[in-house]
Parts: structure tokens; sequence; C-alpha cells
């Protein structure tokens, strides 16, 4: 629960940066960034309400379930999509710069993170879909475990999920492998503003980083039941260190590589806190 609002009270501030000043809101590399940011809040505030709901009630609502369920599994596929687009904005901005402004606008990149939604969204919607036609309605109406391998069992989905990730993690990773081999060409051959290609490749390098610890989300669960089978005792220690490798850890990457790596944004972001902390102590503020 430290961690959980230590890491909210970083991305609320970060939205709160980017929320007043309108400048941000023009340009598709803060939108693409604050999207992340959000969307880490949504998933990290969700995965600890079910971690709390298991050592708490143990049991609760199946709809309830499948409700915090539907919405984790959103944007836990939301965030290697949003990563291989900011990855394409830094491409577009360092290889191609003389036609970057009129390829990455600003109504582009909502469609773009409408469309990441939408595709996101299939993957828990098929999963209910399938739980519905093939599993007594019952089940909605008992008290259950609420786990997603639980909620949603049964051969199909486990197969169907398994195609939809490696299929779409592959993509996203030559995505973000393709980037990076431009980015170095193009730092190497550079005679001119070679730092900021240099602070690009790297950014999508980070990216590279996040997304093997993302990939976590994908691997880790699926080891997480046998070992379970095999210490039952210990089932919800198990669960606790999946949710650190997988939830936590990947959530400080995003604050790190934009929040204090971009300049710009940290200049604004850092006037903000201080801004916040003063109207939290006013007491600062008074002259003797």
């Amino acid at each position: 629960m430290l961690v959980w609002l230590v890491l909210n009270g970083i991305n609320s501030s970060m939205v709160g940066t980017f929320l007043k000043h309108s400048f941000f809101h023009e340009e598709p590399r803060y939108i693409m960034f604050i999207s992340m940011v959000i969307n880490d809040a949504i998933q990290l505030s969700l995965v600890t309400a079910l971690y709390v709901v298991s050592y708490v009630f143990f049991k609760i609502h199946a709809s309830v379930c499948c409700l915090l369920v539907m919405v984790a599994v959103l944007t836990t596929r939301c965030t290697p999509l949003i990563l291989a687009g900011m990855a394409v904005e830094r491409y577009g901005a360092i290889c191609h710069p003389l036609h970057y402004s009129q390829v990455c606008t600003v109504t582009r990149t909502l469609r773009l993170i409408g469309t990441i939604l939408l595709l996101s969204a299939s993957m828990p919607l098929t999963d209910l879909f399938v739980t519905l036609a093939t599993k007594p309605l019952s089940l909605f109406h008992s008290s259950i475990f609420c786990d997603h391998s639980i909620l949603f069992s049964g051969q199909s989905i486990y197969l169907k999920n398994l195609v939809f990730d490696t299929v779409f993690l592959s993509f996203v990773f030559f995505t973000l492998f393709y980037t990076y081999c431009k980015m170095v060409l193009v730092a190497r051959a550079a005679s001119g503003d070679l730092l900021s290609v240099k602070r690009a490749r790297n950014t999508v390098l980070l990216h590279v980083v996040q997304l093997l610890l993302c990939m976590l989300a994908f691997v880790v669960p699926s080891m997480q039941a046998p070992l379970i089978q095999l210490f039952p005792q210990y089932s919800l220690e198990i669960r606790y260190i999946n949710f650190l490798l997988v939830y936590i850890i990947p959530r400080f990457l995003s604050p790190m590589i934009y929040g204090f790596r971009d300049e710009k944004f940290r200049k604004y972001w850092i006037r903000y806190l201080s801004v916040t902390a003063k109207k939290v102590h006013p007491s600062t503020n008074v002259h003797h």
C-alpha cells in the first residue's frame, strides 16, 4: 500500500503538470507519455485492490471480480502497445525530422491511443464471451477467489491468450528493435545535434528494458499456478512476490524515462511540486 501511495503520488503530480501547461497538449510525445502514466496508475490501483481483497476477504462476488480483472487485463495489454507508439514517435522525430510535424499530429496520436484501447479491450471481452458461452451463468452469482485463471478458466482461453500475446509482444519487440537500430545508424552519421539523437536512442533502449519487465506479466503468472500447487501453504506469499515483480518494479520506469530524463518536463514538474508543497505547508510562505 505504501508503494502504491508513493507511485500514485508521483503519477498524480505528473498528470497535474501535464494538465496545467497547455503546450504539453500540442506535443505527441507528451500525450503518449501521460497516457502511459494514467494507464500505469489505473493498472496499479486495480491490481493493488485485487491483492488487498485476496488478503482481507479471500473471496468476492464473481461479477465484481470480473469487472476488476477485465480492466486490469486491458491496462496490462495497453502498456506494450503504448511503448511501441512512443518508440515510433521518437523514430519519426529523429530519423524523419522534415516530415515529423505532418505525420505525428495530435489528432493521429489520439486516434492511435483509441486504437490501442480497442485492441487491448478485445482480449478481456473475448475471455468474457467464451466464458459466457461455455460456463453456467451461476458462476457470476457465486463468490470466488479473484484471479484471472479461476474466473476465465478453460483450455481455449489459455491457447487464445498465448497466441495473441506471442504475436503482439513479438510485434512490439521488433518495433522497438527496428527503431533503436535506425537511431544508432543516425547517431553514427549525425554531424549536428548528436546529443538529442543519443537521448532518443537511449529512451528507446529504456523502452526495451521496460518491455522486458512488462513481459513478466505474461510469463510469471503461468509459473505461479505450479508453484502454488507445490507450496499451497505459501500461496499468498507467492502471489505477493509475483505482484512485486510484475506490477511494482516496472511502474518505477515510466517516471524515470520522461519525468526525470526529459529536461523540459522535469523543469515544469519540479515547479509544480514546489507550488503544491507550498500549498500543503502555507507556513513556509510567511515572511518574518
